[in-house]
Parts: C-alpha cells; sequence; structure tokens
C-alpha cells in the first residue's frame, strides 16, 4: 500500500491523478487552495473505491504556510496510517495567466513564479524528509515548454524551470532510490485558465488540429500517466 500527497487534488488533472492513483491502491493526501468542498467529494470518491483519504487546505504560493502543512501530514500519517512517511508526491496545483510578454506585469509574473515554481522548489523540500526511500516525485509541466503560443511566456519559463529542477532533483535524490519524474501534458479540457480549452470550441478545434489524437487532452489522460 502507498500513499500519495497530490496538490491541487479538487479537481481537473489533479482529481483524475488522484482517481487513477486509487484505483492502483494508492491511498490519497489532497490538497486544496479555496474549493473545500469539492476536495471533499474527491475524497469521497477515492473510499468509494476501498482506499483511506484525506484533504486539507494549502495556498502552494505561500511559503510561510509549509511547516504547519508538514506538521499536519506528519500527524494524519501517524494517526490513519500509522506511519511517519508517504509514497509518491505530485506537485501540481497550478494557475493559468495569459498575458503576451510585452504586456506582462511584475504581479501576474510574481503570482506564476510562487505558484509554479517557487512554491514547488520549497514545499518539496519541507516534505523531503517524509518521503519514503524508493519513493517518486511528479512534477506537472506543460507542453508549452517544447511549443510556443503567444501569451503564455512567464507561465512556460515557470514550467520550464520545474523541469530543469526535475533533473536535478533525480540527480541528488537519486541515492535513495526517489524517481523524479515530469509530466508534461499539452492543452487540456479543464477549468484551468477559465476552462477556455474546454469551453470555447473555436479554441478546441484548433488545439484537436495539431494534435496527433486530433483532439484536445482530458484529464484522464494525464491520470492513466501518472498511475501507469
Amino acid at each position: 500500500m502507498s500513499i500519495a500527497i497530490i496538490t491541487g487534488g479538487s479537481r481537473g488533472l489533479g482529481r483524475s491523478v488522484a482517481l487513477h492513483l486509487a484505483d492502483k491502491g494508492a491511498d490519497i493526501i489532497l490538497t486544496y487552495r479555496t474549493q473545500r468542498s469539492a476536495a471533499e467529494a474527491v475524497v469521497g470518491e477515492i473510499k468509494g473505491k476501498g482506499r483511506r483519504a484525506a484533504a486539507f487546505a494549502l495556498d502552494v504560493a505561500d511559503v510561510t504556510s509549509f511547516d504547519a502543512f508538514v506538521a499536519v501530514v506528519r500527524a494524519v500519517l501517524e494517526a490513519q496510517w500509522g506511519r511517519d512517511d508517504f509514497d509518491i508526491l505530485v506537485n501540481n496545483a497550478g494557475i493559468g495567466t495569459h498575458a503576451k510578454f510585452a504586456e506582462t506585469t511584475t504581479e501576474q509574473f510574481d503570482r506564476l513564479m510562487n505558484v509554479h515554481l517557487r512554491g514547488p522548489f520549497f514545499l518539496t523540500q519541507k516534505l523531503l524528509p517524509l518521503i519514503a526511500d524508493g519513493g517518486r516525485v511528479m512534477n506537472v509541466s506543460t507542453g508549452l515548454t517544447r511549443f510556443t503560443l503567444p501569451g503564455h511566456s512567464a507561465y512556460a519559463a515557470m514550467k520550464g524551470g520545474m523541469e530543469v529542477l526535475g533533473r536535478y532533483l533525480a540527480k541528488e535524490l537519486g541515492s535513495r532510490r526517489i524517481s523524479v519524474t515530469t509530466l508534461a501534458p499539452g492543452a487540456v479540457e479543464t477549468d484551468f485558465g477559465g476552462g477556455a480549452v474546454r469551453d470555447d470550441e473555436q479554441l478546441n478545434r484548433f488545439v484537436a488540429s495539431s494534435t496527433a489524437l486530433g483532439r484536445a487532452g482530458l484529464p484522464d489522460d494525464l491520470g492513466r500517466a501518472a498511475a501507469a
């Protein structure tokens, strides 16, 4: 039995990853920022599969909250699982901001950096003593690090930073047999970025026209990959 922590697990890609890992026998600790009811619904789905689950509020942009979060994780691991470690960390929580390079504000840049790079960097660092030897770290990136679309320069730059960080983590954590994987999907039909890929028919057709499958990505595409 393994235990996975998934940030941003109340919806979209995080929810799909949580459910697919549960199908493979994992118990789940997921985080949410504001959508408590959605997170509790995911916990209910996981328990319906016969697995244990818990959800806790966490703003990954606020590194000052990480010590308290780690203390909560330690306590729930001991109380619910009788363990002092867990097996899988999925850095998934994210936000979308569309702004051309010349129009990107420092506020937008800093928010993206805090959520997509600074936050995951230091959250992983804080949780590292609790990750079991032989465990896994999965960082959710984006296809925008491989191809370019105007309006995503800051977002893609942060995700590019996470991909580089992943290679360094793999090198430094290899002695503990902790594997580090980057999941970098293209455009996916979720409510991310206001649900544009899902709800904008013209955008959806554009995405579909450029993919091998002839459609936009679906959350379960990533969920299956994470649980493979």
